[in-house]
C-alpha cells in the first residue's frame, strides 16, 4: 500500500483524543489526510492535532459532545470551513453511565435491572450520535461522490453478552444503521462499513479492573493470544477502510478481534 493513499482527503474522527480514535487520527495524518481531531475535551484535541501537525501531517481539533446534536452538526461545519469537503467519518466515540455521571467503561447489571438513564445516554451517545454524524457529513460526501463511514460497534451486542445490555443494543443498533446506509448510499460512492474491535483501550483497561479474571481467559481465547493493540491493529485497518482500495466493499462488519470470534 502507497504512504499516502489518502492525500487530498479530509477526515473527521470522533473519540480522537485517545485510544483507538487517536491511533487511527494519527494513521490518517501520516496516510497523507487532513484530519479533525473530535473529541470532548479541549486540551486533548488540540495535543493530538498538534502530534500530528508535528509529525508533517494537517490537522485541527474540534471540541465536540457527540451526545448533542448541535455540536455534532457545528463540528462538520468546521471541517468544512477548514478543509472545503468531508470524505471520511470515523464514529468511534461511545458514552457509558449516564450524562450526570459518566462512567470511563460499561456498567454490567442484569438486563431487568438496566438503568432507564443510562439505556438513553448510551444509545445517544453511540448509535444517534453515529446518525447525526452520518446525515451532517452526507450531502458533502454525495457532492464529492466520495466517502468512507467506519462506525465502531462490538461483538458484545452480537452474541449479547451477559450483563451489558445498554451497550449490546446501541452497537448492534449501529450495525443495523450502517448495513441500511451502505445500501442506500452506494449508488453515491459512499461506502459504510463497521469494526468490532478487541483492543487494549483506557475504558477496556477500567473493564479489566473490574472483571480481571474474565480478561485474562478472555486472551486465551484469542487465537492470536493477545489483545490488539490500536497503534498496530486500528490504524492500517482503518486506513484501508478509508482508501480506494476499499470502493467494492460495503456493509460489511471487520472483526478485529485476532480471532476471537468467526461468526458467519
Amino acid at each position: 500500500m502507497e504512504d499516502k493513499v489518502l492525500t487530498g482527503k479530509v477526515a473527521i474522527v470522533t473519540g480522537a483524543g485517545r485510544g483507538i480514535g487517536r491511533a487511527i487520527a494519527m494513521a490518517y495524518g501520516a496516510a497523507g489526510a487532513k484530519v479533525v481531531v473530535a473529541s470532548r475535551t479541549p486540551d486533548t484535541v488540540e495535543r493530538v492535532a498538534k502530534e500530528i501537525n508535528d509529525a508533517g501531517g494537517t490537522a485541527i481539533g474540534v471540541a465536540v459532545d457527540v451526545g448533542h446534536r448541535d455540536q455534532v452538526f457545528a463540528c462538520v461545519d468546521k471541517a468544512v470551513e477548514a478543509f472545503g469537503a468531508v470524505h471520511i467519518l470515523v464514529n468511534n466515540a461511545q458514552g457509558f453511565g449516564t450524562e450526570a455521571d459518566p462512567q470511563p467503561s460499561t456498567v454490567f447489571v442484569a438486563c431487568e435491572d438496566t438503568d432507564e438513564d443510562e439505556w438513553e445516554y448510551t444509545f445517544r451517545t453511540g448509535a444517534t450520535a453515529s446518525l447525526w454524524f452520518m446525515k451532517a457529513c452526507f450531502p458533502h460526501m454525495k457532492q464529492a461522490g466520495y466517502g468512507k463511514i467506519i462506525n465502531f460497534a462490538s461483538s458484545s451486542g452480537q452474541i449479547g453478552f451477559e450483563g451489558n445490555t445498554c451497550y449490546n443494543v446501541t452497537k448492534e443498533a449501529i450495525r443495523a444503521l450502517s448495513r441500511t446506509a451502505a445500501r442506500e448510499w452506494g449508488q453515491y460512492g459512499i461506502n459504510v462499513n463497521i469494526i468490532n474491535p478487541a483492543l487494549e483501550t483506557r475504558a477496556f483497561d477500567k473493564w479489566k479492573q473490574a472483571r480481571p479474571e474474565f480478561v485474562e481467559a478472555l486472551k486465551d481465547k484469542i487465537p492470536m493470544r493477545r489483545l490488539g493493540n490500536p497503534d498496530r491493529d486500528a490504524g492500517p485497518i482503518a486506513v484501508f477502510l478509508a482508501s480506494s482500495g476499499s470502493d467494492y466493499i460495503t456493509g460489511q462488519t471487520v472483526m478485529l478481534e485476532g480471532g476471537m470470534h468467526t461468526l458467519p
